[in-house]
C-alpha cells in the first residue's frame, strides 16, 4: 500500500519549496484532489505507485535538475487526467495544473514550467540538450523499463489491464510499435545517471517484451 500521509507530505514540501515566500495556501486539499485522481478505478498502471516511484526516481535524479521541485510538482501533475480511452491526456493534466497551481500560490512562470514538463511526458523527449528539468522528469517516468524481470512483468500486465477494452491483436500490434519507437531512440535516458544506470536493462526488457508479443 502506498503511504498516502507520506505522499501529502511530498507534496506540501515541493509547493511550498516551489511557490515564491512562505505564505500560501494549504496545500492539503490539493494534494488530497491529486491523490483522489491517482486512486480512480479505472488505473491499473498509472496508479499511486506509480506516482511514488517516479517521486523516488526525481529523488536519485534532482542534482541533474534546474529546479527538483518543479519537477516534483510536474510529476504530481503528468497522469492526473488519466482516461486510457482517450488521447489527450498528458494536455488535460497540463491544463489541470494551469488552473491549480496559481491558486495554490505558485508563480506564473513555475506554473508555466509544471504545464510545459507535464505535455513534454506526452513524448519523452526533451527537444534541447539542455533541458535538464525535462531529462529528469521523463527519465523518472521511464525508469520502470529498467525494472527487473517480475516488476517488469507485473508493469506490462498493469498496462495490458488499463487496455481491456482492446482486442488481443490490436493491443499486441499497438504496443508492439510502441515499443519498436522506444528502441529506435538513439537514448532512452538523458541523464548521466539515467544513461549509465538504466538503459541496457531498459533495452533487454523492451526487446524481450516485443518478442514475447511476436509469439
Amino acid at each position: 500500500m502506498a503511504d498516502l500521509d507520506d505522499l501529502r507530505d511530498r507534496f506540501a514540501r515541493a509547493l511550498e519549496s516551489a511557490r515564491p515566500g512562505t505564505e500560501g495556501p494549504d496545500p492539503a486539499p490539493y494534494a488530497d484532489n491529486l491523490l483522489t485522481r491517482w486512486q480512480e478505478p479505472q488505473r491499473r498502471y498509472h496508479t499511486v505507485h506509480h506516482l511514488t516511484a517516479v517521486l523516488d526516481h526525481i529523488d536519485v535524479l534532482e542534482e541533474y535538475a534546474d529546479d527538483p521541485h518543479l519537477v516534483r510538482l510536474a510529476a504530481w501533475f503528468h497522469d492526473a487526467v488519466y482516461l486510457p480511452d482517450r488521447s489527450e491526456n498528458e494536455d488535460r493534466s497540463a491544463r489541470l495544473a494551469e488552473r491549480a497551481l496559481p491558486e495554490a500560490g505558485l508563480s506564473r512562470q513555475g506554473t508555466a514550467e509544471v504545464a510545459r514538463l507535464v505535455r513534454l511526458t506526452t513524448t519523452h523527449a526533451p527537444a534541447a540538450d539542455d533541458d535538464r528539468n525535462g531529462q529528469v522528469l521523463c527519465d523518472a517516468d521511464l525508469a520502470i523499463l529498467a525494472a527487473p524481470p517480475s516488476a517488469y512483468a507485473a508493469y506490462t500486465a498493469a498496462v495490458r489491464e488499463e487496455y481491456g477494452f482492446v482486442p488481443t491483436d490490436a493491443f499486441r500490434e499497438g504496443r508492439s510499435a510502441i515499443l519498436r519507437q522506444l528502441l529506435d531512440l538513439p537514448r532512452l535516458f538523458r541523464t548521466p545517471y539515467g544513461e549509465r544506470q538504466w538503459e541496457a536493462t531498459a533495452r533487454y526488457n523492451l526487446a524481450s517484451e516485443l518478442e514475447m508479443l511476436s509469439l
